[in-house]
């Protein structure tokens, strides 16, 4: 998933407590969700006392925004090579959706703690996960699809917002939906998500119309706006 890192997330390294109440609470959460894990197993998993988890962490909902955070971490690392990567914004993008939707399945249970908060009801929940998981790095995605517009690489009237949401949307409905799609006689990529994350690309950049179609909506367009010119003189 896209996330950001809008307040400071724990590097791990080994041996560092830290490190492993994050492990521990992320493996917990992921499996149990976040009302039926208390402190103290968590406590007892990561081999620390309760009071050392409060030293680092000021709540169970601040340590559960940092497990989330430090689950969102692939997408971080793909959305910092997507910003700096040589060559044309549409390589650059696939190689992004490639590589994000190959570790939403590599990173299943985790992939579905973050799913799960998403479908998670209330106002106060959303403007945590825009604030304090998420916010950041889909600016950031934004940002390189309006860079790309600047560049002329992507269609100016275009509200890179809805580009980056369907992108994403695109990659949760298929790991949400993929044990369904494999059932589906059309559907020759349920089995293959590189495939899937480049059609979707390829679908997103260049559209479903064809050059012809898209000539005669133009050519329409033009012939609609002469004739309103001409009823308002």
């Amino acid at each position: 998933m896209v996330s950001g890192m809008t307040e400071s997330t724990p590097t791990r390294p080994a041996g560092d407590a830290t490190a492993r109440i994050l492990t521990a609470a992320e493996a917990l959460f992921a499996k149990h969700g976040f009302d039926a894990v208390s402190m103290n197993t968590i406590a007892e998993r990561a081999s620390v006392s309760k009071a050392n988890i409060f030293h680092h962490f000021s709540s169970k909902k601040a340590l559960y925004l940092a497990v989330l955070r430090v689950a969102c971490r692939d997408s971080t690392q793909y959305l910092q090579e997507l910003f700096v990567e040589t060559g044309t914004l549409p390589e650059r993008l696939a190689n992004f959706a490639r590589k994000q939707i190959a570790s939403m399945f590599e990173h299943g249970e985790v992939t579905r703690l973050i799913l799960r908060e998403l479908l998670k009801d209330g106002e106060r929940q959303g403007r945590d996960l825009a604030e304090k998981v998420f916010g950041d790095n889909f600016a950031q995605l934004v940002e390189i699809l309006r860079t790309g517009q600047a560049r002329g690489e992507l269609r100016a009237d275009m509200d890179p917002a809805m580009i980056a949401t369907l992108l994403i949307g695109a990659m949760v409905f298929f790991f949400e939906s993929q044990e369904v799609l494999r059932h589906f006689p059309d559907v020759k990529f349920a089995h293959d998500p590189k495939r899937y994350s480049g059609l979707v690309v390829d679908i997103l950049l260049r559209g479903i119309l064809s050059d012809s179609a898209v000539k005669n909506l133009r050519r329409a367009g033009k012939n609609g706006a002469s004739s309103s010119a001409q009823h308002k003189e």
